[in-house]
């Protein structure tokens, strides 16, 4: 006999609202006392997700893991950045086309548990949470290097704490406060990389020489030194294991769609400035460090923004891009934790996760979802205390998110595929359709593919590609015993995905 998840299905069937889901509604419905409910509020506009989408492209993996890139590849990290941003910039329009079809997809995991099945919406919902907690952590290990700028005799540790807890408070206010966060912060970024960008090019045309080296700014360093391939072949293709972590975080829009006002305008907007953003504070600003800096001087365990600074003499220039690249690495973390907790709030709307975490507060808060995920942020502390030096605690928690990434990555393309082949109609009528949708997902499929491969390569991203599996190992057992509990129970073994046109997509409609 077929269990409920192997029975075919039409494209039209869904799976009922869990009992326990509806008690909770009803609950809220029919109690004035009752302060708790289960949905989440629409609080973010325009020039939120607008911001929210170029911060999540501008993190930690930019300002200090490019230093680590360069060393490896030299000047080819500008071909590395422009290969992985256009494959990005598909992914993108693909999930955009996917969440514009059906605005009763909250996350990642409805998109997959709806075009796939059950048990893909379990496998990417818990991956990508505990990938975002990975991060996370690598975020929080980056700011206690920050700090130690400032004042390298403050222990490592009491950042680590204090920013862990940082979070935790900014993410238990309403999600329009967290749009303001993200708004203010992802300005600072963006101002502080075109000042760069700006002094940069004043250097070039000027001819700046560094009195101490003797060395000029020009672009002729890009070529100087071994030229734009200085490693050959093995070392542009070893620089895509540590550059596909830069791009961690162009999905959040994904999951900031859930919560923002008329997705059919700003979500496209958001997704179409994937390219500009790449060229920009990708190739634009790496470029100019380069330029300015030969690259063999910049340090792989510091920021390149801070050491191109500080190299051409601008010392409390550098102090303050310390200071920026500090609130970068927060508003990157800020961002990731808001995401986790969605997904959490999303798994226990499913039965995937203790229910409770699906209860939102009166300001549409899911606080017990953002209490159960902060405890895992407080991990990043014993990672420092056991590792040697920053960057090395840092380069082993990003090759494990970067790990756990590609395969959501993957599932969107996969669920992208999928949606093409069972509602052909609502990609036909789609007025945002993604590029070469026969051709395009199996390309950037093959692309992650030898991405993963890179991981392998190297000794530092190695042991944490080879432990992968055993995470999908616990998942898969995790979904054995939970599908068995909830059919046991007599419940359906997830949430239901609303049509098209129903509930708060109805409403959106009607007011377009």
């Amino acid at each position: 006999m077929l269990t409920v998840d192997q029975r075919p299905t039409k494209p039209t069937q869904r799976w009922p609202i869990p009992p326990h889901a509806q008690e909770v509604e009803t609950d809220v419905s029919n109690s004035s006392s009752q302060t708790e409910h289960v949905k989440l509020e629409r609080g973010l506009s325009n020039r939120h997700l607008q911001l929210i989408a170029i911060g999540g492209a501008i993190g930690t993996g930019l300002f200090l893991g490019s230093g680590k890139v360069i060393s490896l590849t030299g000047p080819s990290v500008l071909f590395i950045y422009a290969v992985i941003g256009c494959m990005m910039f598909f992914v993108m329009r693909a999930l955009g086309e996917i969440l514009l079809s059906n605005l009763n997809y909250k996350t990642f995991g409805d998109i997959a548990k709806d075009l796939i099945g059950p048990w893909a919406g379990f496998f990417v919902s818990w991956t990508y949470w505990f990938t975002w907690v990975v991060i996370c952590v690598a975020d929080i290990i980056a700011i206690t290097g920050y700090v130690a700028y400032f004042n390298p005799s403050i222990p490592s540790w009491l950042p680590a704490v204090l920013a862990a807890a940082l979070l935790t408070l900014l993410n238990l206010q309403p999600v329009r406060f967290f749009g303001e966060f993200e708004f203010w912060f992802a300005l600072i970024k963006i101002v502080a990389i075109l000042a760069l960008i700006a002094t940069g090019i004043v250097l070039l045309v000027t001819g700046f020489q560094n009195p101490d080296t003797g060395t000029s700014a020009s672009l002729a360093n890009l070529f100087n030194d071994g030229g734009l391939f200085p490693f050959g072949l093995g070392g542009f293709l070893l620089g895509f294991q540590l550059g596909i972590f830069s791009f961690i975080g162009v999905e959040l829009i994904g999951t900031a769609a859930a919560e923002t006002k008329d997705p059919h305008h700003n979500l496209p907007k958001a997704v179409n400035s994937i390219v500009l953003r790449v060229l920009i504070f990708y190739i634009g600003a790496l470029t100019v460090i380069m330029a300015i800096t030969p690259w063999r001087d910049l340090d792989p365990n510091d920021s390149p923004f801070v050491t191109t600074l500080a190299y051409a003499g601008f010392g409390a220039a550098a102090l303050a891009i310390n200071f920026v690249v500090l609130t970068s690495a927060a508003s990157s973390a800020n961002s990731g934790f808001y995401s986790g907790t969605r997904m959490m709030h999303a798994l226990a709307r499913d039965g995937h996760a203790p229910r409770k975490f699906a209860l939102t507060d009166a300001r549409g808060v899911p606080r017990r979802a953002v209490f159960f995920s902060c405890v895992f942020l407080f991990s990043a502390t014993p990672i420092l205390l056991a590792g040697d030096s920053v960057i090395e605690a840092f380069t082993l928690v990003s090759s494990v998110a970067s790990t756990l990434i590609l395969f959501v990555w993957s599932m969107i393309l996969i669920s992208y595929l999928m949606y093409i082949r069972k509602f052909p109609e609502r990609h036909a009528s789609s007025r945002f359709q993604a590029p070469l949708p026969k051709i395009g997902p199996w390309v950037v499929l093959a692309f992650f593919a030898f991405i993963a491969s890179t991981l392998l390569l190297a000794d530092d991203t190695r042991l944490p590609m080879l432990c992968t599996p055993l995470w999908f190992v616990v998942l898969a057992v995790m979904w054995q015993l939970r599908k068995r509990t909830l059919l046991r129970e007599g419940q359906p073994i997830t949430h239901a995905v609303e049509l098209p046109g129903t509930g708060e997509d109805a409403e959106d409609l009607s007011t377009r």
